[in-house]
């Protein structure tokens, strides 16, 4: 009986302020916290809309709202692009009708035909789109600068292989890659690498070594066709004249062009050297079998038409366009 006394009275004693705490963490460990309870019962007050004269006090429940002020609010979105209005319009109420503010689009238009002019805009403007510069960038025809447009092309070529009874054949897969400025410049590289490689060095400070060529471009807005020319440098040289016609699978998506001539033809040396900045000033007005270079007869390519493809710049990389041959053999432009 001592024994056990004594034991029991050397056994270490938890305060109970203490256990009632150890319980209370133990039971937080096995329960998950569900904060959105919080919010049963919680009525959100409609937001006023942009310029609205209601003499109406309102409170904004959102927290970034309270935190962030309008003219704040403002600046962020005068320096998104159009497309990335058009998903920050989806967040909420507030933000719908702030992008609907009409400086913001206004920038976009003059931004993207800025080669029209400023009067030549207005004018179109008005006569055209009723004085608003949103449903003029919904629909008028543009050509997109936030990313590639990209062509995928395949053919087979048989192979060799000795001492069998069929021959192998090879899925050849190359690319037309073009990127388009507001200016009237855009830049173009035919090459079998991949889109997410390629995207790197599109841009004007790409070396002789990338391949990458520029020319010159111009969109009618009659038939929205696309008159385009490339000029090879070298010791023969050699114009690309691209013929293209601007569609999109959704209004204002411009997301599609179809190919619709690739000629190449010959150029002397004095309109090289005289025009190299603006060779489709030269070429405007060639028919499709005219070259100014005996030596290099025009020819008009038939294969390699597959429809261009825009890809944005922030979805390179997840694009399928990156699948190999093997994964994807064909692909249909849409």
């Amino acid at each position: 009986m001592e024994s056990q006394a004594t034991s029991g009275g050397d056994a270490l004693t938890v305060p109970s302020e203490l256990e009632s705490a150890l319980r209370l963490r133990t039971v937080q460990y096995f329960i998950t916290k569900r904060p959105w309870l919080d919010l049963y019962g919680v009525h959100v007050r409609p937001v006023a809309p942009f310029g609205s004269t209601s003499s109406k006090p309102h409170f904004d429940p959102a927290l970034i709202h309270r935190s962030l002020p309008d003219e704040l609010l403002f600046e962020v979105f005068a320096r998104m692009l159009p497309y990335d209005l058009g998903r920050a319009a989806c967040v909420c109420r507030k933000w719908r009708y702030t992008v609907r503010n009409p400086v913001f689009w206004r920038n976009a238009c003059l931004k993207a035909w800025q080669t029209a002019g400023v009067i030549e805009n207005y004018r179109i403007l008005q006569s055209k789109y009723d004085g608003s510069w949103r449903k003029m960038w919904l629909l008028r025809s543009r050509v997109r600068t936030d990313g590639l447009y990209v062509s995928r092309n395949t053919y087979i070529r048989a192979g060799i292989a000795e001492w069998k009874i069929t021959n192998p054949v090879h899925i050849v897969c190359y690319f037309r890659y073009i990127r388009f400025y507001p200016s009237g410049r855009f830049l173009y590289k035919n090459s079998s690498q991949k889109l997410k490689d390629v995207a790197k060095y599109m841009n004007f400070k790409a070396s002789k070594a990338d391949s990458v060529y520029r020319g010159t471009y111009t969109l009618s807005m009659l038939d929205d066709k696309i008159e385009a020319a490339v000029l090879y440098p070298g010791t023969r040289p050699t114009v690309l004249r691209i013929r293209l016609r601007l569609r999109g699978t959704t209004i204002g998506a411009n997301n599609r062009m179809d190919l619709l001539s690739l000629v190449t033809s010959g150029v002397n040396d004095d309109e090289v050297s005289s025009t190299e900045e603006d060779i489709l000033g030269v070429v405007e007005n060639w028919t499709d079998d005219e070259t100014h270079n005996p030596d290099i007869p025009a020819v008009s390519h038939k294969r390699g038409m597959t429809p261009f493809v825009f890809v944005p710049f922030e979805e390179v990389d997840q694009s399928v366009l990156n699948l190999p041959p093997e994964k994807m053999d064909y692909f249909v432009p849409g």
